[in-house]
């Protein structure tokens, strides 16, 4: 598995994408806990806010979030936050905020304060990025802002053409299309001088550390040793070892269990496999081999892991309306 890849193939399942409409005065705090979010701009402009950082969007921009942090998105730097949205998308008013305009559903997947506003916005929302790309997504800022010239932005467009269907299928079309502008994102600020991707990622270009990476990644299963992985790069176990862990930063067989155990929580978190067929495909004798390597590294079991995250994506423990679920009632053109 490509790690860059593997950060979206295919990873968005039922995106949230909202399209909101707004006129000024508007601000949005955005406690979701996304790990990741993207906020492109159709027209008009924003001001948005992750962290340190901060800066105004415009068309063809799109700004890369990285959570669980809280963000704000503004018609201006001055403009005060007038609603919060939590985890699963549940609005609340801010106490204290007086003249704001009431928000609410627009239409088919759209959200605002104003049906003819001057700013529309379209917001993606990863609900959990794969595993296997937690050390890239945690080496990106937490704000990314692409311009136009660097980066294709008529995906967008795109994205804004199929939001208006109701199309049989839809959601995985608009899934795909977020994983498109993300993959897209992503790669162009790796591109860029100022990035600092994880030593992984830069150690790919080694000729000798390269080789045993790509079999790492495209075979965890196969019982792999420091002498197997010098004969496929062709060196020695030392010449392996040596240079191994000084550009990576651990050693081959450390890497190799982390590389695992990530793809062990990716399949405990995306598939209904059983623990004996995880174990398999990532290189354990048996569950109980693969349970104490994960409970040891991870610190919870696998049953643990895969028990918290359904519990969350049922949103069981979450109150109040939330912004998809007023969507979900009201419907086409109401």
């Amino acid at each position: 598995m490509d790690p860059v890849g593997g950060l979206l193939d295919p990873r968005a399942r039922g995106a949230f994408i909202l399209r909101s409409l707004m006129s000024a005065p508007w601000s949005l705090r955005i406690e979701d806990e996304a790990p990741l979010s993207l906020v492109a701009v159709v027209r008009g402009s924003a001001w948005i806010e992750a962290g340190t950082a901060a800066t105004e969007i415009v068309p063809g921009d799109v700004a890369v979030v990285r959570g669980p942090r809280p963000y704000r998105v503004a018609d201006s730097a001055a403009t005060a936050p007038q609603v919060a949205i939590g985890p699963n998308q549940v609005c609340r008013p801010i106490d204290g905020v007086a003249g704001a305009r009431p928000m609410g559903p627009l239409g088919l997947r759209s959200w605002g304060n104003d049906p003819a506003g001057g700013t529309m916005l379209l917001t993606g929302t990863y609900h959990s990025p794969a595993e296997i790309s937690r050390s890239l997504l945690s080496a990106l800022p937490e704000l990314v802002v692409l311009r136009p010239g660097e980066w294709d932005s008529g995906l967008v467009r795109h994205v804004i053409h199929e939001v208006d269907r109701d199309a049989p299928g839809q959601e995985v079309v608009l899934d795909r299309l977020l994983d498109l502008i993300l993959i897209t994102a992503v790669r162009t600020w790796l591109a860029r001088p100022e990035a600092r991707p994880p030593r992984w990622y830069t150690a790919q270009q080694d000729p000798i550390v390269g080789a045993a990476l790509t079999r790492i990644h495209a075979r965890p299963e196969r019982a792999w040793t420091v002498a197997t992985l010098a004969g496929e790069a062709r060196c020695s176990r030392a010449a392996l070892a040596r240079r191994f862990t000084e550009l990576v930063g651990v050693p081959p067989m450390t890497y190799l269990t982390e590389w695992r155990l990530a793809c062990a929580a990716d399949m405990l978190l995306r598939s209904d496999a059983t623990l004996e067929t995880i174990a398999r495909a990532v290189g354990y004798a048996s569950p109980f081999a693969l349970s104490a390597a994960f409970k040891r590294v991870r610190g919870v079991s696998p049953r643990e892991l895969r028990s918290v995250h359904h519990q969350r994506q049922d949103g069981a423990y979450l109150v109040g309306q939330s912004v998809q679920d007023s969507l979900a009632v009201r419907g086409v053109g109401e």
